[in-house]
């Protein structure tokens, strides 16, 4: 124990409190030591050090809980703003989202003026459109616009939310009236995007000063020359930028120079793994090249990296008409039907991936499994003999071989019921 501790354990609360101080200076990040302060200031009635201290020990630990509710019993009697804003605060750490925003609203309603309820205002917004109520973030991001109207973030927020709930065209317009009404030049960049997104190239152009931003326009405009050139007088820090190798990559491809292009994709992928873009990027090579089936193939993962699981089922149904016997497309099909619930015809392409590859375990097991749902538990045996050569170690096999292998030898199942009448017609 040290001295502050053995003098507080005595009740010297003044010499204890002197020697945490002494002890904060070499450490003033030191929770331990804030909360001890913080208390001890409380029991010597420096209400205004515990404030402090409670306060620094926020700054460190912002989900420090006691902090709160230290400070929450201090300010309900004497300030209700820093009340309602600190409750909030700690309903918002504890996932009580509608509480938290009930605060907020009291702590902008005792705001001693409109300055002062900022802080809430910005936390009930960022609440709001945490909820996904972008209409009502809006409104509150509109209400702050007119008191603090030189905060770059205010503009950004609702150019965001503007995005979401109405298009680009509106978060154009708010952020070009951030220029114009009140002169803000941090948005040049941000905007200089939302123009290249809107197919406003030219504007993009004239408003950014930043190379890649300017190369994409140059591309967007038809100028690939020009945006070659501005690429290639980049410095090197830049050709690791993702950006660079996507705007490459499009002129490679607008030269018809695939090759190339296929390259600058791969070093973009390197940067952003499985990305939507790559596929895409891709895709629209092999469809120019008339390579249809890795054309619909990458279309293929291009929709699956989008979670569009039935346009995806689409594109590879599409790819395999093209080629029939890519074991990976195979299994890839086998696996989305399998997921979406048909194991009907995904049990189809099962069996088309253990003609092609004998030896592939994966569709051996996945059949086996199959047959049995249905019934069929001769037809199960069968497919677990294959695999007790292929896979004698499968999990699957070592849990379901036994169990089969000593049934009744007709089976269960309609299916084998069907058989022990029909024999052999039935496979």
């Amino acid at each position: 124990m040290n001295i502050a501790e053995q003098l507080e354990e005595n009740e010297k609360y003044d010499e204890a409190y002197l020697e945490y101080q002494k002890m904060l200076v070499k450490d003033e990040g030191n929770v331990d030591i804030l909360t001890r302060l913080a208390h001890l200031s409380l029991i010597l009635e420096k209400k205004e050090d515990a404030k402090k201290y409670y306060a620094r020990i926020l700054e460190v630990d912002p989900a420090n809980i006691l902090a709160h509710e230290q400070l929450l019993d201090i300010f309900i009697n004497e300030d209700k703003f820093k009340y309602y804003l600190l409750r909030g605060n700690m309903h918002a750490l504890q996932q009580q989202m509608s509480y938290a925003k009930s605060d907020y609203k009291k702590a902008i309603t005792n705001a001693k003026d409109q300055e002062e309820a900022l802080p809430a205002r910005y936390l009930y917004a960022g609440l709001c459109e945490g909820q996904g109520k972008y209409a009502e973030a809006i409104d509150e991001y509109l209400r702050i616009a007119d008191y603090d109207e030189k905060n770059p973030i205010v503009f950004i927020k609702l150019a965001e939310l503007y995005e979401k709930t109405e298009g680009l065209v509106s978060s154009i317009q708010i952020l070009e009236r951030a220029r114009r009404d009140y002169g803000i030049k941090d948005y040049d960049e941000v905007l200089a995007g939302y123009y290249i997104r809107n197919s406003q190239p030219e504007k993009a152009y004239e408003l950014t000063k930043n190379d890649l931003t300017k190369a994409r326009a140059l591309f967007d405009m038809n100028k690939n020359e020009e945006g070659y050139q501005v690429l290639m007088g980049m410095d090197e820090k830049f050709k690791s930028d993702k950006l660079f190798h996507s705007l490459l990559a499009q002129y490679y491809f607008q030269k018809n120079m695939y090759q190339e292009a296929f390259k600058e994709i791969d070093e973009y992928e390197k940067m952003v793994p499985n990305s939507a873009l790559v596929y895409q990027m891709r895709a629209l090579i092999y469809e120019t090249m008339g390579d249809s089936f890795n054309e619909h193939l990458n279309w293929g993962k291009y929709n699956i990296v989008r979670q569009d699981k039935d346009v995806a089922l689409n594109e590879y149904m599409t790819a395999y008409r093209f080629k029939n016997d890519d074991i990976d497309l195979i299994e890839t099909i086998a696996a989305l039907l399998e997921s979406e619930g048909d194991k009907t015809k995904a049990s189809e392409f099962y069996e088309r991936l253990a003609d092609i590859d004998p030896k592939n375990s994966n569709a051996l097991q996945k059949l086996a499994e199959f047959r049995e749902s249905i019934g069929d538990n001769c037809g199960a045996l069968d497919y677990l003999e294959k695999l007790k050569t292929v896979d004698p170690r499968n999990q699957y096999l070592a849990a379901n071989y036994e169990r089969l292998q000593n049934g009744d030898g007709s089976g269960t199942g309609i299916i084998d019921f069907l058989k022990s009448i029909f024999g052999n017609r039935m496979r």
